[in-house]
């Protein structure tokens, strides 16, 4: 719950300066000089920009949150029982054991979109904040080729990897 309050505040303050910084280009293009339309249309592009961004990964989060609970009400999702340090943080030995795991589950079945997603869950647990996303962002990819959510047909060809990524492999690069 803490994640979403803050998820929220960050959105409102963001599209409080994206309405700002909007509002002081409109300004700028309104003074009417040439210079000052050009400074205000380049004003204009970072809201935008931001918006953008922003939709992006509202979507993205709303997305995994179905995932997340479609895989619960399945019994699926990975329990979080990893030891953890003072700190809080989960302890690399332990996160490292489960990924492998993981991506072995992901290479047995990489048409699976619930194979990826626990993958993603893992790369996470790991510390691999990119490779999480690609892996979650596969997960969705496949979720949406497959509405029944039954897991595609599994070919006995390589694994499936998010694009631009090479077959999963270790976090720490064992």
């Amino acid at each position: 719950m803490r994640a979403k309050i803050t998820y929220f505040i960050t959105a409102a303050v963001l599209v409080f300066y994206f309405f700002l910084v909007g509002s002081r280009g409109v300004m700028l293009i309104r003074h009417g000089t040439p210079v000052t339309v050009t400074f205000g249309v380049a004003v204009l592009v970072l809201p935008v920009i931001g918006v953008w961004f922003l939709w992006k990964n509202t979507q993205f989060v709303r997305r995994a949150n179905a995932l997340a609970a479609e895989l619960d009400a399945e019994g699926g999702l990975p329990v979080d029982d990893l030891p953890r340090t003072p700190s809080g943080r989960i302890e690399r030995d332990a996160a490292d054991a489960v990924f492998t795991k993981r991506r072995e589950e992901t290479e047995d079945a990489p048409d699976d979109w619930r194979t990826w997603f626990r993958l993603a869950v893992a790369y996470q647990d790991a510390r691999d904040t990119p490779r999480a996303r690609k892996a979650m962002q596969r997960a969705i990819a496949l979720h949406r080729t497959s509405p029944s959510g039954h897991p595609a047909p599994s070919t006995p060809s390589a694994p499936s990897s998010p694009p631009g990524e090479p077959a999963p492999s270790s976090p720490s690069g064992a």
